[in-house]
């Protein structure tokens, strides 16, 4: 509790800055009069609230980051444990997804522009490839990284190829596979919102790109807000899926510096017998280490 009172205390803190800023029309260095006030910001976000446009908006982004969110997870992870697996993939694969890899997704618009025959469509191939790379490295990563060992257990045992994909490949990569989730999902709200002000006719993005062109500056800080509100609630869901499908792993505690934890009391060993007792020296390292485990 006290950890969530001090979230909320810092978010409490900042908006009440910035509420004192844009106030008091401070022009030092950053010129804060520009500013619409916090007050100003909520009073359009609840005039958007009451209409049917912002619901709309809401509606249509979150459809295209789902959908390619979703293309791109499925391709991503399933090219990136062909990748990783297979050396003709990669030769045949990957000179061309390292070449493409370094394109920003939003210089792909034009293209998406040309090669799509609806931008509703060009827009979601927009967010699939925003999304697609972090999934595709991290996922091919993880991969190259498990332990031989494990997959020769799986062969002595008479497990063949897919029951190895199935019990040792997938299962092992997953922390890194979610890792490029989270990394994906954020990159898709930048690229969609990008896009969407360029050749969207309905979104958040757009919604954001026409009150700046109308100096509606209330109303860009509304569509800022939204954006923020959306990517947190988005990147939140897939890092607790992720804790979900990988509730084995290990997890750390944190420890606050300086305070120790209390030792749990240890039984009294009983006293060896005259005949068998032997001089023990120190603890092998090896028992040491299973200790510390």
């Amino acid at each position: 509790m006290t950890r969530y009172a001090l979230r909320v205390a810092s978010v409490a803190a900042a908006l009440g800055l910035w509420q004192l800023l844009t106030s008091l029309d401070i022009d030092l260095w950053l010129r804060f009069s520009q500013f619409p006030t916090v007050a100003d910001v909520a009073r359009a976000f609840a005039d958007r609230l009451a209409g049917d446009d912002y619901w709309t908006d809401l509606t249509d982004s979150l459809t295209r980051i789902v959908t390619g969110f979703l293309l791109a997870s499925v391709l991503g992870v399933a090219t990136g444990v062909l990748v990783a697996r297979s050396r003709l993939a990669e030769d045949l694969l990957g000179p061309i997804l390292e070449v493409v890899r370094p394109i920003p997704a939003i210089a792909l618009v034009p293209v998406a522009i040309l090669l799509f025959p609806s931008n509703e469509q060009g827009i979601v191939f927009i967010t699939f490839t925003a999304a697609f790379f972090p999934v595709l490295v991290s996922t091919r990563h993880a991969v190259r990284a498990l332990p031989p060992g494990w997959e020769e257990a799986v062969r002595t045992m008479g497990g063949g190829r897919w029951r190895i994909l199935g019990s040792v490949v997938l299962p092992g990569a997953l922390p890194g596979i979610f890792g490029g989730l989270s990394v994906g999902i954020g990159v898709s709200w930048i690229c969609v919102i990008s896009a969407e002000m360029i050749s969207g006719q309905y979104g958040v993005g757009y919604r954001t790109w026409q009150d700046y062109t109308v100096v509606d500056y209330p109303g860009v800080f509304v569509g800022m807000v939204t954006i923020g509100v959306l990517g947190w609630a988005t990147s939140t869901a897939v890092e607790l899926l992720g804790r979900r499908l990988t509730h084995w792993l290990p997890r750390t505690s944190y420890v606050p510096t300086g305070r120790a934890r209390p030792k749990s009391p240890r039984p009294a060993a009983a006293a060896p017998a005259a005949s068998s007792a032997v001089p023990t020296g120190p603890e092998p390292e090896e028992a040491r280490d299973e200790h510390l485990v």
